[in-house]
């Protein structure tokens, strides 16, 4: 036998005994049962759907059954925000939490051609509870979810079935210094200089240091990639023009506040209010100043800073649900 024919039956070999060896598995894997585990209606689900021709990203959990409860996050985060609160909330409700445009793992539309703004988000939100079949809800606004979610639920009331705010400003008096940038330069006068100086809220060290260690009261407790995340998704230029665009916008917030402070006194939603008392943007008396407006608030003050849910989540689930029982289950 030449030297070309023995490699030749020995490759013929391996590839024989190969053969068999995947025979073998092949009839072991039509023999044994593949179990597929049931999903808990606790467990969080991810998914997308199109609102306004843009992609919206969400998380979602609980019986659709159970009163429903709509959590809206705050910059420079998504539902990424409520990753852990989802949870332990989801025995109780059905909770939902979306990505707004721009942010998290919805569409990011080129801002060169798509104007971002508080009024357009608010819209899309509005399409994408309505497509869930949200049609009235329990709502938590953190932040920027305060600009979206006054705007929805002043366009339609009947919504709302309760309130909850954390760390989300409506009266003058809740803007900190930080706030120096935006208010006496940026909104004056939007020149490059002016957006240069709060590009720099959008880095890493920023998000980190200063808008989630900042003022927690258990910075510990903080998982990097809560920072992290939200650093990635606002990284580039384009990522960076959509968050200037909205810094820009906030002043329509402001001069929306009295509209809003006028639908909380006339409309008395059952409020919850959790506010860090260290938030580097929003001061005490910004939480306190609801008070004037829903003498019947329940408020918490928590030792924290901006994103409070990060390190106090415990406490604020738990409050969450006793206070549902205790004001809003009784009155329906």
């Amino acid at each position: 036998m030449t030297r070309k024919s023995r490699l030749l039956s020995a490759a013929f070999g391996a590839l024989a005994a190969t053969s068999s060896l995947f025979g073998s598995a092949s009839a072991y894997a039509q023999s044994a049962t593949v179990v597929t585990t049931p999903v808990a209606a606790t467990q969080v689900r991810y998914g997308s759907i199109k609102v306004d021709g843009l992609n919206i990203a969400y998380r979602e959990a609980g019986d659709p059954r159970s009163p429903k409860l709509v959590l809206l996050p705050g910059w420079p985060s998504s539902s990424h925000q409520y990753r852990d609160l989802i949870p332990k909330l989801a025995s109780r409700f059905h909770v939902i939490a979306p990505d707004y445009q721009g942010f998290g793992n919805s569409d990011h539309p080129d801002p060169a051609t798509y104007h971002y703004s508080f009024d357009a988000i608010s819209v899309t939100v509005e399409k994408f509870l309505a497509a869930k079949g949200f049609d009235h809800y329990g709502l938590f606004m953190q932040d920027y979810g305060g600009p979206v979610g006054y705007r929805i639920v002043g366009r339609n009331p009947k919504a709302l079935d309760w309130l909850i705010v954390q760390n989300s400003n409506a009266y003058e008096n809740g803007f900190t210094p930080a706030w120096d940038g935006f208010r006496k330069a940026l909104w004056v006068d939007r020149t490059s200089a002016n957006e240069a100086a709060l590009a720099a809220f959008n880095t890493l060290d920023a998000i980190k240091n200063t808008v989630y260690l900042g003022g927690a009261g258990h910075p510990e407790l903080i998982a990097p990639e809560s920072y992290e995340s939200d650093a990635a998704s606002v990284a580039g230029p384009t990522n960076l023009r959509i968050q200037l665009d909205l810094f820009y916008d906030y002043r329509n917030n402001v001069a929306l506040y009295p509209a809003w402070q006028a639908f909380l006194r006339n409309q008395q939603p059952k409020t919850l209010i959790f506010w860090g008392q260290h938030d580097v943007f929003f001061t005490p008396e910004g939480g306190e100043s609801y008070l004037k407006d829903l003498p019947n608030a329940e408020i918490h003050r928590l030792n924290a800073g901006h994103f409070a849910t990060e390190d106090n989540l415990p406490y604020i689930a738990d409050h969450i649900i006793s206070f549902y029982d205790a004001r809003v289950k009784a009155r329906k």
